[in-house]
């Protein structure tokens, strides 16, 4: 009985490692690979966030290749930038959105990298707002009867009312860049596209709002056998 046993261990075992081999090999060699979002993949952030892996996928690359990443996205910006000014004092107001995106082979692995050119800029926005202004004056004015018996208007800088300038702009628009990664072994290995959002702002006596957001998305990978050093000639 117990011989019995152990050869059904065995076949079992085998049977395990048969299907574990099986699916480690059912992924062949890829030429191209791709994943998209139809929804927000990062929500409206106002402060400075960390790096988000907003869409990833693998492939299996055979020999020594490269890989051509081309990621897209939709990019939204909003700032809000108000200034108060009276008695011809000047108020600025800043806000200040931008999103990057970078590209990362092999998250957390031993091969980890970020793939060239590195961190880029998909979206940037830096709004100024400033007015001189002398102030709402109304109800601010009266007559002042001056030591010669004439008489004036006269008006009490502590009544004057600051008057209210607001600039608000909100914009979608869909960016694309192109990243390389040059040499990557043989194997299968994970491509994430990460996304940064930072938005920030100063104000004197106004407020302002700054805010940006990572909408939908595509990323495609491609493997191909780039040229080293090409001698290029140009006939002049």
């Amino acid at each position: 009985m117990k011989v019995k046993n152990s050869q059904f261990m065995v076949a079992m075992l085998a049977l395990s490692l048969a299907a574990v081999s099986g699916y480690a090999q059912s992924q062949p060699s890829s030429k191209v690979t791709a994943k998209t979002a139809n929804f927000t993949l990062l929500p409206p952030t106002t402060t400075q966030s960390e790096w988000h892996t907003v869409l990833a996928n693998n492939i299996k690359t055979a020999n020594q290749k490269d890989l051509f990443i081309n990621a897209c996205f939709e990019v939204g910006l909003y700032t809000d930038t108000l200034v108060k000014s009276k008695l011809m004092v000047s108020d600025t107001t800043t806000a200040k959105a931008s999103v990057k995106v970078r590209v990362v082979l092999d998250l957390g692995k031993a091969g980890e990298r970020v793939v060239e050119p590195g961190e880029v800029v998909y979206g940037r926005r830096n709004q100024t707002l400033s007015a001189t202004l002398e102030g709402a004056i109304a109800g601010c004015l009266s007559i002042v009867t001056n030591l010669d018996g004439s008489l004036s208007i006269g008006l009490d800088p502590l009544c004057v009312q600051p008057e209210v300038i607001q600039l608000i702009l909100d914009t979608m628009d869909a960016a694309s860049f192109s990243f390389v990664a040059v040499d990557v072994p043989q194997g299968v290995h994970t491509v994430s596209v990460q996304a940064q959002i930072d938005s920030s702002g100063t104000v004197q006596n106004g407020t302002f709002e700054a805010r940006a957001l990572v909408g939908k998305g595509a990323v495609t990978v491609e493997s191909v056998r780039l040229i080293k050093d090409p001698n290029v000639i140009l006939d002049l």
